[in-house]
């Protein structure tokens, strides 16, 4: 699926009206630096002093027209892009009118939480929606504050704790569109990223439907094996995955984690081996985060991925 990206190529409504307002805004302060130039070389070449000139040039100490007349074009340059503004705010902050959320992300220190309201799906760092339709997302924050943006899909918006806002979502064509937060929340702020593959309806509405089914647990086997570690290593005291004890929220629901294209938020390609390396040395590859390294032996290692790798 396509990566689309770029502030110049907004993919809703929302971000074509930020995009129209740059173009705007750009237009008009090339239009000025181009008169300012141009001024300041024709002031250069038609009032130079010649070797002719013996005496000093009149002096001229001010016109009130001209005063006026550049005082009144700025204040008209401000008028039109305050107005501009308003009607860019109204159109990329549409009102929410009594609308119950169709999610909620929750902003983690470095990861995002993503739930559905409706079908009761929890998953992580990657958001799924169906392409061409608006979704409400109400934005909160469990610890500091963090911002929800992805540039394509429209404006930032700041994840609060305790203070909960609210955004709508729309991709107008299906696409991944990248995205982070964009409010400094300490030592992983540039790896709390965040990814909305936007797709077809019934994509749409298939991954939900896999992603309500709980997984079986495997009994038996390395998958088995990986199970009981899961539960016995204390992995259950941070992550929740459907259908066993693991019921905690300190890191992101495991749940389907193989249907997942990354790991740590960003920072890895979900693969068997990437898997390995992050419960390996979660901190190599993310300093700081609260996954901590449970200083697992290669097999138990081992064990772990091939049951991680089993949740479909």
């Amino acid at each position: 699926m396509e990566k689309l990206g770029g502030l110049f190529n907004p993919s809703s409504p929302e971000m074509e009206a930020l995009a129209g307002l740059t173009y705007y805004t750009i237009a008009i302060t090339v239009v000025i630096l181009a008169i300012i130039v141009f001024a300041v070389f024709y002031i250069i070449v038609r009032y130079r002093k010649s070797p002719a000139d013996k005496e000093e040039p009149y002096q001229n100490f001010g016109s009130l027209n001209l005063e006026i007349v550049w005082t009144l074009i700025p204040c008209a340059i401000v008028a039109v892009l305050f107005l501009l503004t308003c009607n860019t705010m109204k159109a990329v902050d549409p009102p929410v009118d009594g609308h119950e959320p169709d999610l909620i992300i929750i902003g983690h220190q470095w990861w995002w939480e993503l739930r559905y309201t409706k079908s009761g799906v929890i998953t992580a760092n990657e958001l799924h929606i169906p392409a061409g339709k608006y979704m409400l997302a109400r934005v909160e924050s469990i610890d500091v504050i963090h911002d929800f943006w992805v540039p394509e899909l429209g404006r930032k918006i700041d994840a609060v704790p305790g203070h909960p806002n609210y955004l709508w979502i729309v991709a107008g064509q299906p696409g991944i569109y990248l995205g982070a937060c964009a409010e400094f929340c300490g030592a992983q702020h540039a790896n709390m990223r965040i990814r909305v593959i936007a797709e077809s309806e019934e994509e749409f509405k298939e991954w939900e439907k896999q992603e309500i089914v709980i997984p079986p647990t495997p009994r038996s086997g390395l998958a088995g094996e990986g199970a009981r570690l899961f539960q016995n290593k204390a992995c259950m005291n941070c992550h929740t995955i459907l259908g066993t004890a693991a019921a905690a929220r300190v890191g992101p629901n495991l749940t389907h984690l193989n249907n997942r294209q990354t790991i740590g938020a960003g920072v890895l390609t979900n693969t068997p081996e990437n898997l390995n390396k992050w419960l390996t040395n979660p901190q190599k590859y993310k300093q700081g985060s609260l996954m901590p390294n449970m200083k697992l032996s290669p097999a138990e290692v081992e064990a772990i991925v091939a049951y991680l790798e089993a949740l479909k």
